[in-house]
C-alpha cells in the first residue's frame, strides 16, 4: 500500500483568482470548492455579521472588501446575492466600470438565466448562470454536499463548455437549462424541496401534539422510504388514505386538523386534492371511490372558508 501523501490543493498552481460578492450560504461554499480544484479565492464582500463569520470560516485569510474591489482583484467573480438584488447589482457594477473585458461573472440564482448579466456582457464580461440544486447551511458541510450535486447551467453557447467545466471542478453534475425555462426549473425545485421542509415541520408539530416524544425518529425511516420510492417509481409510489379512496379517514383527518391545527387545514386539503387527481389519472384511485373522497375535500374547503369568516 502506498504511503505517499496526497498533494495539498494550496500547493497547486492557481489557474483563476476567485472573488465572491455576497457571502451568504452559497458563495463561500462554492469558492471553497473551487479552491480545492486549484483556483485561488482573493476577495469577498460581506455586509452582515453572519456573512462575515461564514467568510472567515470557509475562506480564512481571504480579505473582506467592497464589491467593486472584489471585481478589481478577481478573474472569476461569484455573484451570490438574493434573486431580487441581482439585477440591480449587475447594472450598478457595469455602470461604474467595475466589470473588465474577459472577466467571468457567475451568478447562482435559480430564477435567472444568463440574460440578467447582459449589462456585464456589454461591458465585456463573460456571463454564466450556475445554480446548485442543493440546500445550504453556511457551514463546511456544504462543500462536501456539492459532490454529485446537479447544477442548472445556462450560458451563451460559446461559453457552455467553460460553464460545465467549472461545475465539474466543484464536484457537481451540469444540467443544461434553456434561458426561457429557468423560472419553471426553479419553481419545480421550490415545490419539491422548500415546500417539503414546510410539510415535514408541520408533520413534526402535529406528532408532538399527538404525544409522540421523538417525531424526527418516527418520521425519518418513513420519509426516507417515501422519498426513495417516489424517486424510483413516481406516482406509482402513492399510498395512504387519499390514494385508497378512504373518504371517512380523510374526513376524520380534516376534523382533527381543524380542532388542533387549523393553520394546516388549507395545506392538507390542497395536497389531498392534488394527490387524488394524480391517483385517479394513474389508475390508483377507483373512480367509484373518488366521488365520496372529492366530496369530503370540497366540504373541508367550505368549512375552512367558513372558519375564516
Amino acid at each position: 500500500m502506498s504511503t505517499s501523501q496526497q498533494p495539498d490543493p494550496r500547493d497547486r498552481p492557481a489557474r483563476l483568482t476567485v472573488g465572491v460578492v455576497g457571502a451568504g450560504r452559497v458563495g463561500p461554499a462554492l469558492a471553497a470548492s473551487l479552491q480545492l480544484a486549484g483556483h485561488r479565492p482573493v476577495a469577498v464582500s460581506a455586509v452582515s455579521d453572519a456573512s462575515r463569520r461564514r467568510a472567515a470560516q470557509l475562506l480564512p485569510e481571504v480579505p473582506l472588501v467592497p464589491p467593486a474591489e472584489v471585481l478589481a482583484r478577481a478573474e472569476l467573480v461569484l455573484l451570490t446575492v438574493p434573486d431580487d438584488t441581482l439585477p440591480g447589482l449587475v447594472e450598478g457594477l457595469a455602470e461604474t466600470g467595475a466589470v473588465r473585458p474577459g472577466q467571468l461573472l457567475v451568478h447562482t440564482s435559480g430564477r435567472y438565466g444568463a440574460k440578467v448579466l447582459d449589462p456585464a456582457l456589454r461591458a465585456g464580461g463573460l456571463p454564466l448562470a450556475l445554480h446548485p440544486a442543493m440546500t445550504f447551511t453556511g457551514t463546511p458541510v456544504d462543500v462536501q454536499r456539492l459532490a454529485g450535486c446537479s447544477f442548472g447551467v445556462t450560458a451563451p453557447e460559446e461559453l457552455r463548455l467553460a460553464a460545465e467545466a467549472l461545475v465539474i471542478e466543484m464536484g457537481g453534475e451540469p444540467e443544461w437549462i434553456a434561458e426561457e425555462r429557468r423560472p419553471l426549473y426553479h419553481a419545480a425545485l421550490a415545490l419539491g424541496a422548500n415546500h417539503l421542509v414546510t410539510l415535514v415541520a408541520q408533520s413534526m408539530e402535529l406528532l408532538r401534539e399527538a404525544g409522540v416524544a421523538a417525531p424526527d425518529r418516527m418520521l425519518g425511516p418513513l420519509l426516507g422510504a417515501a422519498l426513495d420510492n417516489a424517486l424510483r417509481s413516481g406516482d406509482a409510489a402513492l399510498t395512504g388514505p387519499v390514494a385508497r379512496g378512504d373518504a371517512g379517514t380523510v374526513a376524520a383527518h380534516v376534523t382533527e386538523l381543524r380542532r388542533h391545527a387549523p393553520q394546516a387545514v388549507a395545506g392538507y386539503l390542497a395536497m389531498a386534492r392534488a394527490t387524488a387527481d394524480r391517483a385517479l389519472a394513474h389508475g390508483l384511485l377507483k373512480p367509484e371511490l373518488a366521488e365520496d373522497l372529492l366530496g369530503v375535500l370540497a366540504d373541508g374547503t367550505d368549512g375552512a372558508e367558513g372558519d375564516a369568516r
